[in-house]
């Protein structure tokens, strides 16, 4: 079986890499952002093991990692080495002669994972090639190796090409790729701190809660408004669900938990589209694309955003009360 950790000790070794190659090159804060990584990935596991043993060291010690990630992320000396020109002319050259078939290895990833995941649900013996804690993962990570397997055939490039345009993605990337793992974690923190009862008393206050009406936009204008603040849409989830979701809609007025689960996770994705903090959605690819305005992508999205939300909440009210 597949087991998901091999899959955190390929982006584990693939961390190790990239700060390799930064070490050579002399760039040593991004090499020590990248090798504190390492730990979680390659390590992750155990550090979770110990911890449930009562062992608090590794986890103390991995707490203190974060500090130093955000400590060398403020310095504001990661990011990459600038492209020589020849580099640059090769990459817009071989661009410019494959074309739209440069996406069909990104378009595989979701179209495999979808597939991967279904086959293990109705397929024998899939669920004991994957990992059955983590189908989602063990599917992802497989239709990515066959995306990378799909890129050296579509770009005829050399083996050892992805990982050093690879690195230089990430090293682009900087910090910003870890903010939907960092903001995810900060919404479970919220949750097991109370905030979500504190969000449940002040709407108790402001609203008439006796409205089912009332309570569901409360649900869905408070997940854009938290995903706007905090950035993701799964640092938000926990805390709306335990604060309206949870307490006034399913259990103070029968709706289903399965589809105002759903639907209100692709409400709060409606805030992603709005805000800033979604540095890795909305900052990042402005950066990469060189845009003059570094929130085009954002005005861009804006209206798609409020649409999508307006259609939320009229499929909850179709859907969840029935």
């Amino acid at each position: 079986m597949l087991r998901v950790d091999y899959f955190y000790w390929l982006i584990g070794a693939f961390l190790l890499i990239t700060a390799l190659y930064n070490l050579r090159e002399g760039r040593y804060s991004t090499a020590a952002f990248w090798a504190i990584l390492i730990g979680p990935f390659a390590f992750g596991t155990q550090i979770l093991q110990a911890a449930k043993s009562g062992v608090q060291w590794p986890a103390q010690v991995m707490g203190a990692g974060v500090i130093a990630l955000g400590v060398l992320a403020a310095r504001g000396r990661l990011g990459t080495a600038p492209d020589s020109v020849e580099a640059l002319a090769r990459r817009q050259s071989l661009a410019a002669a494959l074309r739209n078939r440069l996406f069909v290895p990104t378009l595989l990833i979701p179209a495999l994972t979808l597939v991967l995941f279904v086959a293990s649900k109705w397929v024998p013996g899939m669920d004991r090639l994957m990992d059955p804690k983590a189908l989602t993962l063990s599917s992802l990570a497989i239709a990515s190796l066959f995306a990378l397997a799909a890129g050296l055939w579509v770009t005829r490039a050399r083996a050892a090409e992805p990982l050093a345009q690879g690195r230089r993605l990430l090293d682009s990337l900087g910090w910003a790729v870890l903010l939907p793992m960092v903001l995810a974690t900060l919404g479970g923190v919220f949750a097991a701190t109370g905030v979500g009862e504190v969000i449940a008393s002040l709407v108790g206050h402001v609203i008439p809660i006796e409205s089912r009406v009332a309570c569901l936009l409360a649900f869905a204008s408070g997940m854009v408004l938290f995903t706007i603040i905090m950035g993701n849409a799964f640092a938000a989830f926990p805390v709306m669900m335990a604060g309206i979701g949870l307490p006034l809609l399913i259990q103070k007025h029968g709706a289903d938990p399965a589809s105002l689960g759903a639907i209100g996770m692709l409400t709060g994705y409606c805030g992603t589209l709005l805000t800033p903090m979604a540095a890795n959605f909305n900052i990042v690819p402005a950066v990469l694309l060189e845009l003059k305005d570094p929130y085009a992508v954002i005005r861009s999205q804006a209206m798609t955003a409020f649409a999508l939300m307006a259609v939320n909440v009229a499929l909850m009210l179709l859907l969840c009360f029935r």
